[in-house]
């Protein structure tokens, strides 16, 4: 149940909307009208069909009927069944040729909204910014339309982290800066979300937030807007209230939280609760400012994520909360005295017999012994006094001590590979129009030789004098220490091999933002970089590429990164 709440995507959540359809229970049922089987009651269902379409009324949309085991494309196994709703169905499922854990939306080829649906996912895929989860392929097949994303089972839903209570200052600063900058981003290349809630914000282990549903969860619901850059604006103004009061910025309970009271319009976060951050209460009701409402310095309202992102920017920076100090615990005393433990304790003495020492030796032999050691202790002493000073008077020895040079035979530690968790390509401005066929980039890594990415063709070897270079961004999921790069191209092509900067929670949007750290050509080419190297995301950057059928064209088979 964890990883479904953390991993599903939001396509089933209605809590503070008008219903989809009136018969949203039927069309979540598993149960379908019996098979027709023979020739004559299909033709008749068909004609049916024509005649609703002629006819201007809408078929009625039954989601399409898989079970748990079912393969498309003979690559993705469906495994749970998270959402059926509205004529479409969402699902986890496995790509079995990656060896992954993927999400899959499905409805039928003839679903009233399939075309902007593929169009939705395709035009989200291409963006490629790792703040969104990723959409891995949209195809329409066998009467069948599915679109294919990321699926990140060790993300945490804003949902679930407002039921434990509100966001830190600080965490709630980083939500909307972060959100803001992306949803900025999308729209720059006219791509709007439409369906911003607590569900389709996910926050990874290491404080990054991702947005899922980037245009694809509107477009499964039917949702448009007059002013989409608006109504996300908003949507952010009512995530970032959300965080500060754990409370929903309008007057119905939604996604798991309360409404505000009902009458008293919408007040700002710090009246809702003590000890709220003034500066982002301030920014959430600018970015709410809709219909009368106003920020509570008569600031003017934000209307578009851009517009919110350079106001987060420009307020004083909410530091994280100072580590919490653990006393450590007082000293127990023993019950042991000091200083008696361990030792022997004190006996009383027993009485004995006092023994009566010898007289001296007063006989001839006793003073012949007397005078015989006294001769051996005086010798003793010359002999031990020439000793010394010979000692002292002879010369200071070499210090022969050998030298121990270290061994060279010690190997260092052998290297391991560094597993790609996922890549995307890269094409920047200038020169660049950001795409490069990206459906095939996970070929680049799949350890089938047989497969691979490859670019456009150029009339010349460097690009027709368009740009610098292509390539593709590898994700290694976290900072990994990189200490070479392996690549395998068909053809002769040079190639660098090029980090962002350790602690980058995404990649750099421009070549200049990454560091070379190797350079090659060849078609197999193994890159050994100076020194192992701490980064989370390594490009490959063609620079050069090999004439083949008369153009000039990039084609990687296989990449490797070892530690």
């Amino acid at each position: 149940m964890a990883e479904r709440s953390t991993a599903a995507v939001d396509v089933a959540d209605n809590s503070g909307d008008d219903p989809l359809t009136a018969k949203a229970d039927t069309a979540a049922t598993d149960g379908v009208a019996e098979e027709q089987k023979t020739a004559e009651k299909t033709a008749q269902a068909t004609e049916n069909k024509a005649v609703e379409r002629q006819s201007g009324e809408q078929p009625s949309i039954t989601a399409p009927e898989l079970h748990s085991g079912h393969k498309l494309a003979r690559r993705y196994r469906l495994e749970e069944c998270v959402t059926r709703l509205d004529g479409f169905s969402s699902w986890r499922a496995v790509d079995e040729k990656l060896r992954r854990a993927v999400g899959v939306h499905l409805l039928p080829a003839d679903h009233p909204r399939a075309r902007s649906v593929l169009a939705s996912a395709r035009s989200s895929a291409l963006l490629g910014d790792p703040r969104f989860v990723q959409v891995l392929d949209a195809v329409e097949e066998n009467d069948l339309v599915y679109v294919v994303h990321e699926w990140l089972p060790d993300s945490t839903e804003l949902t679930a982290l407002l039921a434990a209570g509100p966001l830190e200052p600080h965490d709630a600063y980083q939500l909307v800066s972060q959100v803001s900058q992306a949803m900025a981003a999308a729209h720059r290349e006219g791509l709007a979300h439409l369906r911003l809630t607590p569900s389709a914000v996910l926050r990874s282990s290491t404080g990054q937030y991702r947005i899922r549903g980037l245009a694809v969860n509107a477009a499964l619901r039917g949702i448009t807007a007059e002013r989409p850059q608006r109504s996300d604006t908003e949507a952010i103004g009512a995530l970032l209230y959300a965080a500060l009061t754990q409370r929903w910025p309008y007057d119905s309970d939604a996604y798991g939280l309360s409404g505000l009271p009902k009458g008293v319009g919408l007040l700002p976060p710090d009246q809702v609760r003590a000890g709220v951050h003034r500066g982002l209460s301030e920014l959430a009701m600018r970015a709410l400012a809709n219909d009368g409402a106003t920020a509570s310095r008569q600031e003017p309202p934000c209307t578009t994520p851009d517009e919110l992102a350079r106001a987060v920017a420009a307020m004083p920076r909410v530091k994280p909360p100072e580590p919490v100090f653990t006393a450590p615990p007082e000293y127990q005393h023993t019950t042991y005295q000091q200083g008696t433990y361990g030792r022997p304790q004190p006996r009383p003495a027993a009485t004995q017999q006092v023994v009566v020492p010898p007289p001296p030796l007063q006989s001839r032999t006793g003073k012949a012994l007397k005078w015989a050691v006294s001769a051996l202790l005086i010798a003793a002493l010359g002999l031990g006094s020439w000793q010394i000073a010979d000692r002292l008077l002879a010369p200071e020895p070499k210090d022969e001590t050998p030298i121990v040079h270290p061994s060279t035979d010690e190997k260092p530690a052998p290297s391991k590979p560094v597993a790609i968790s996922s890549a995307q390509d890269f094409d920047p401005p200038p020169g660049g129009n950001g795409e490069e066929y990206p459906e095939s980039v996970p070929n680049a890594f799949d350890g089938d030789p047989s497969t691979f990415w490859h670019t456009k063709n150029y009339t010349t070897a460097n690009f027709g004098n368009l740009k610098s270079g292509v390539g593709i961004v590898l994700d290694l999921g976290s900072a990994q220490k990189v200490g070479s790069v392996d690549l395998s191209f068909v053809g002769n092509t040079k190639v660098e091999v090029r980090t962002a900067p350790d602690g980058a929670s995404w990649a750099p949007s421009t070549a200049e933002g990454f560091t070379t750290q190797a350079d090659g050509s060849g078609s197999e080419v193994k890159l050994k970089l100076k020194k192992p190297v701490t980064t989370r995301y390594v490009l490959v950057w063609l620079t050069e590429l090999p004439l083949t059928d008369g153009e000039f064209r990039g084609q990687l088979t296989e990449v490797k990164i070892m530690s």
